[in-house]
């Protein structure tokens, strides 16, 4: 007969009790230790169980069963989760045996324990199915309660939530509200002091207004005035005049009288009448040998004492004829004899001395020199006065540079007022007979001793002597480079009146005319030491060319006369050509924010074309004085070396 083994196994924990029965235990143990799990269960259960056990199981008949049996295993485990909860039994019986051979004894016996292990195993699966359904329910309603409490607390979150959004919104809205508020009383504030600025502009403008009005008041009172007395002068300078005219009749009178007084003693001293006859007679002699010898000097031949070009000494007249019609002797002696003349004038000579080499020095000194011209005195006297102060304050120039700024001062006067030019030069050729340029010869028959022939060629009286040659030829060079400064001076908006093409008339009329000695080498090298740049810009190689004629026939002649004082100037333009200075811009020349350029390097592949261009220009703005007509010979057996022909 063949065993059969049924083995049930249950759970560990349930709800954290151990159902795990001692081996040993009894069947009545096994009841009593369920009844005591149920009512611990009932009694943690926060919900009242739908089941109550009120009476334990009577399983009292088996009582008498085999106590060596092996024991009925169960294990109720609680896992983590609540949901899933796992019962099963473990039953365990040492050996039971089915067999064909059945005996009552066994079947009895047999039948006695399986009915009481069935019986034991409905009632405790009941209970086990109870309390599953019971924790299920509890579980049920605890996620229902989970639930509800998530579901209240999301609530409570969203709420909380909007009311935080809401208390932002109304944050944000006050501090806008702020915000437009300072906006708006910082407005009113800029508002209220921009009118107080402006309330306070306007009362300094008033006060200046009254300041302006005041002084224009005074101005025109002072200019009132200032007419005033000058009509007051100029009627005392009239009156004056009449008065010495009177006194002029009168004395014309007198010697009418006394001639006719001569006239009526005629007949009574027949020799004195005589002798007054031959004298007279001898007077004309003499008068018509002085006008002979005056046409002859005005005529260009190799004996004459006046040697230059006709064309020039024809200029030289006009000049002087000019000169005499503007100033004359009585303006000459109202400028020395009048003291408010002579503070006009050293008002002109301290603006002239503080001339210097700037641009923005000679502008501020052009304008201040015009506005002295255009006072209240006489053009003439102005006139008279702006040139003598130029001529005179040259000679003291401490450099070229300021010679330079003399030529720009001296444009920009004349451009305005024009005779000033002509004066200017007049005067200029009147102290120094070079600039027109002319030499007088010295010659015994036409003067009555050298020292008039030093004063007649630019000497001067030192203490009632002449001055020494150093002394005549420093000044003699400072004219020379003044007037070499003002021909090629060019000024933006200013017209130079006697301008680059007057240096070329001048520089071909002194090679043609002049002969060489020391006065003549001096001007030359002061005239191409200040205007070489500038007339090599102009004519190029025609420029060159006078310069070959320079250093091949006057240097020659210079070197020819072996003076001793010749030989400083002699090297000085030997250099001065040989080494190109012509082409180097000398210091001074350019003004402060001149557009001339410095270091003018000429291109030779262009002097040609340069050179006709130049010839038009200076045909056309010229009237015909040009260099273009000049044609270039030479006469070796004339005294005059350097002949230009038109």
């Amino acid at each position: 007969m063949r065993g059969v083994k049924l083995e049930l196994r249950c759970p560990q924990r349930v709800h954290g009790i151990i159902a795990d029965p001692q081996v040993d235990w009894s069947f009545d143990e096994l009841l009593s230790e369920l009844n005591a799990v149920d009512h611990k269960l009932q009694a943690s259960s926060l919900v009242p169980l739908p089941f109550s056990k009120t009476h334990s199981s009577d399983l009292s008949v088996v009582v008498h069963a085999e106590k060596n049996r092996k024991p009925f295993v169960m294990h109720v485990s609680d896992d983590d989760d609540d949901d899933d909860v796992v019962n099963s039994g473990h039953f365990a019986c040492d050996e039971i045996y089915l067999s064909d051979d059945v005996d009552s004894d066994s079947d009895s016996s047999t039948e006695a324990q399986c009915s009481l292990m069935d019986k034991g195993g409905v009632i405790e699966g009941a209970l086990i199915e109870l309390s599953h359904e019971h924790q299920l329910s509890v579980a049920e309603e605890i996620r229902s309660r989970i639930s509800a409490f998530g579901s209240d607390f999301t609530n409570e979150k969203e709420k909380l939530t909007n009311a935080i959004s809401r208390a932002e919104k109304s944050k944000e809205a006050r501090r806008e509200l702020d915000r437009k508020r300072d906006l708006q009383y910082q407005r009113i504030i800029a508002e209220a002091l921009d009118n107080h600025l402006t309330d306070v502009q306007r009362h300094h403008e008033y006060k200046s207004q009254i300041e302006e009005k005041k002084i224009r008041d005074d101005a025109a009172i002072e200019e009132s005035k200032r007419k005033q007395k000058a009509l007051q002068e100029e009627k005392v300078r009239q009156e004056k005049m009449k008065s010495e005219e009177a006194k002029r009749q009168v004395e014309k009178k007198r010697e009418e009288e006394m001639k006719a007084k001569a006239k009526a003693l005629e007949d009574e001293k027949r020799a004195a009448k005589e002798a007054a006859m031959l004298s007279m007679a001898e007077s004309q002699r003499k008068a018509a040998e002085a006008l002979t010898a005056s046409n002859e000097l005005n005529k260009p031949s190799s004996g004459n004492v006046v040697k230059g070009a006709e064309s020039g000494l024809k200029m030289e007249e006009k000049r002087v004829q000019m000169y005499k019609q503007v100033i004359g002797k009585d303006v000459v002696s109202e400028m020395d004899s009048n003291k408010e003349y002579r503070s006009h004038g050293m008002q002109m000579a301290r603006r002239i001395k503080t001339i210097t080499g700037t641009k923005e020095n000679v502008r501020t000194k052009a304008d201040e020199l015009v506005k002295l011209m255009n006072s209240t005195f006489p053009q003439s006297i102005n006139i008279g006065i702006f040139a003598d102060k130029i001529v005179s304050q040259s000679t003291n120039a401490s450099s070229n540079s300021v010679l330079y700024g003399y030529g720009h001062v001296i444009v920009m006067v004349t451009s305005k007022i024009p005779h000033a030019m002509e004066i200017l030069l007049a005067k200029l050729n009147k102290v120094c007979i070079f600039t027109v340029p002319k030499y007088l010869s010295y010659s015994e028959g036409a003067f009555e001793s050298r020292e008039a022939y030093y004063k007649a060629i630019g000497y001067e009286e030192e203490d009632g002597k002449l001055e020494s040659t150093d002394t005549y030829v420093g000044r003699l060079t400072q004219h020379m480079k003044l007037y070499a400064a003002l021909i090629q001076t060019e000024v933006d908006g200013f017209r130079n009146l006697h301008g680059i093409e007057e240096g070329w008339k001048w520089l071909a009329r002194f090679l043609n005319a002049l002969p060489a000695n020391i006065y003549t080498g001096v001007a030359l090298q002061a005239f191409i030491e200040l205007a070489g740049f500038g007339m090599y810009k102009r004519y190029k190689n025609q420029f060159k060319k006078l310069l070959n004629i320079i250093s091949q026939d006057f240097l020659k002649a210079l070197k020819e006369r072996e003076d001793p004082k010749v030989t400083k100037v002699v090297i000085s333009l030997e250099n001065y050509i040989q080494s190109n200075e012509f082409l180097k811009e000398p210091e001074g020349w350019r003004l402060q924010d001149s557009l001339l350029s410095h270091g003018f390097v000429p291109n030779e592949s262009d002097d040609q074309q340069q050179y006709y261009n130049n010839n038009n220009n200076n045909n056309n703005s010229s009237g015909g004085y040009g260099y273009k007509g000049y044609q270039q010979q030479y006469n070796y057996n004339s005294p005059n070396r350097y002949v230009y022909q038109r």
